[in-house]
């Protein structure tokens, strides 16, 4: 699409409204449910490999779920952003638009303030389980990692809903689920990568 070319919410809506039926609704979901599934076991294996570390690092393993948890609600939030603009006719891929920009300012903003609080909170936990990573430590682990996987979000969720919509499908039905899952195993991915780095 190029930069100047605006999404019409008339004619999407027309499109959209006429395959919401049972039939398209369940053929749409449940492949994508499928794949989905198939993709979380894989996050779980990726998550088992790292037992050692985390049984080692008590903070971490509070982190992981909260981590991953946050990633897939900042996704969630800006694809249905962009699927409201979307539906309003006021979408535009460019990075010169501003409500991208706002949308995109607005993930990141949550994503530092989510991120430092979780980092003092899962230090505070860990040195009640007896955890040994210091706070300093524990804060560039959180916020490093979280910002990458909060400029990973914005990124997987724009490309998801710009393609839901170029294959036909309401970004609405399709987009949530696809982002969720897919920031559950990279954010353990980009946790652990920065935590090799660090450690």
């Amino acid at each position: 699409m190029s930069g100047g070319d605006v999404l019409r919410g008339e004619e999407l809506d027309d499109d959209f409204v006429g395959d919401w039926t049972v039939r398209n609704i369940v053929t749409t979901l449940v492949p994508l449910l499928v794949a989905m599934s198939i993709l979380q076991m894989v996050s779980g294996t990726v998550l088992e490999s790292y037992e050692e570390q985390l049984l080692e690092n008590p903070s971490l393993l509070i982190l992981v779920p909260v981590m991953i948890g946050t990633a897939g609600n900042l996704g969630s939030i800006m694809c249905a952003r962009l699927s409201t603009q979307l539906h309003l006719g006021t979408l535009e891929f460019s990075p010169r638009n501003p409500g991208i920009r706002a949308n995109v300012g607005a993930i990141m903003g949550l994503a530092a303030t989510v991120f430092v609080l979780l980092g003092f909170a899962s230090w505070a936990i860990g040195n009640v389980l007896g955890g040994t990573l210091g706070l300093g430590t524990l804060l560039v682990i959180t916020i490093v990692s979280g910002m990458l996987l909060a400029v990973w979000v914005v990124v997987v969720s724009s490309a998801s809903v710009y393609a839901s919509y170029r294959l036909g499908y309401d970004p609405d039905d399709t987009t949530i689920p696809v982002v969720t899952n897919i920031c559950d195993i990279t954010g353990v991915l980009i946790l652990f990568g920065v935590v090799a780095i660090v450690l």
